[in-house]
């Protein structure tokens, strides 16, 4: 294939929706609400599996800088709608307290069928995440470059970490909501297939078994979009800050474009066992950027910092070409000042060695998160 694709891409956020009196989780979205949202956004807005979540979708964007412009007025849009019905938006992969027991699923055939399907998995559900799709029009390709970007997912996600707390507990990992994402099937890194024939007929032998009604049903950390022509990265915690998001769907655009470069050099990045990458996954998922992963190559630990660089270095070509060289340095902030799981856990710790209780440092978070999620908006 010498024709390059299109590179474009768009970003999905999931966010929970927040009581502004008691900071919980709503239970049941508030009549109207959405209503309100679809007049506003459009079909740029929806539901998600349970109410007292929602989801918002960028355009079509040709880079970073143009997905951040939409981003903003996105997010800014429903944090102005939610005022009117005592709801804040929280850009969080987990909430720090609530719990599931007494939280209603959304009420749609899909849903419906994933509450029958899935019982007390699906119930568990309580957790949101950020979806970066890329523009590859090109079957086969896609499905090359699927293998190919596995070994960069646990990086993108140790930059992204935003879940530390579940159910009123620090859990000691940086990204809970992937311990609890793992419970549902078809999850985890993705299969390897030599073509995107050979995925149809995966695919094929599980939508005729009855067992899923087409691909949007597999959640792999990276998967062939079943409704566009992208390739849509899924590992991510959502980002509560809106840089740290770009940044992150920059370095995933800049990754694939690379590729692409090195085919046309006929060239290619090595593909690695599922088994190594899921040590660096674990380690992204329980350490963030607080640990090195594997550099499978020295057979070694390296710190994040080492490993940040060298992607940097490797993408900068990639990076001017697509006009996000300064999306992607970002990166050198987050790993300067943290993720929002770091900002999370100092604000608990900071409250607990100030005397309050365990509910107080706990609300006090969810207080950081509703602040963090407006961080650089205008």
């Amino acid at each position: 294939m010498n024709t390059s694709p299109p590179f474009t891409i768009g970003i999905e956020e999931e966010y929970l929706l927040v009581d502004s009196t008691s900071r919980a989780l709503i239970k049941e979205m508030p009549a109207g609400f959405l209503a309100a949202c679809e007049k506003a956004l459009g079909d740029q807005v929806a539901p998600e599996f349970l109410q007292c979540q929602i989801e918002i979708g960028t355009r079509i964007c040709q880079n970073a800088p143009a997905a951040k412009k939409e981003l903003m007025q996105l997010r800014q849009t429903l944090i102005e709608i939610a005022k009117d019905y005592n709801i804040s938006i929280v850009a969080a992969s987990t909430h720090p307290f609530s719990m599931p027991g007494t939280l209603k699923h959304t009420e749609k055939t899909r849903y419906d069928q994933l509450a029958h399907d899935l019982q007390a998995v699906v119930r568990r559900l309580q957790i949101s995440g950020m979806h970066v799709h890329c523009g590859i029009d090109d079957d086969d390709l896609r499905i090359d470059m699927m293998g190919q970007t596995a070994y960069i997912l646990p990086h993108l996600l140790a930059l992204s970490t935003s879940s530390p707390f579940w159910h009123g507990e620090n859990t000691g990992l940086k990204s809970y909501r992937l311990a609890v994402w793992d419970e549902m099937p078809r999850t985890g890194l993705p299969e390897r297939f030599d073509s995107y024939k050979e995925y149809q007929r995966h695919v094929d032998v599980l939508v005729h078994a009855n067992v899923i009604e087409d691909a949007s049903k597999i959640w792999w950390d990276i998967r062939p979009s079943a409704n566009y022509k992208t390739l849509e990265m899924r590992i991510s915690d959502v980002c509560t800050r809106i840089e740290d998001a770009i940044c992150i769907a920059a370095l995933y655009q800049c990754w694939l474009h690379m590729l692409f470069r090195l085919r046309k050099n006929n060239m290619r990045w090595r593909q690695y066992a599922n088994m190594l990458i899921n040590e660096n996954r674990w380690r992204a998922q329980r350490y963030g950027i607080d640990k090195g992963l594997i550099d499978f190559g020295k057979t070694c630990e390296v710190p994040c910092t080492e490993l940040i660089e060298e992607i940097l270095a490797l993408l900068a070509e990639d990076a001017d070409i697509l006009g996000c060289q300064t999306e992607i340095t970002h990166a050198r902030n987050i790993l300067k000042n943290g993720t929002s799981a770091h900002r999370q856990v100092a604000t608990y710790q900071a409250h607990i060695d100030a005397g309050d209780s365990e509910q107080a440092a706990l609300i006090a978070v969810v207080d950081e998160l509703i602040t963090d999620t407006q961080h650089g908006l205008v």
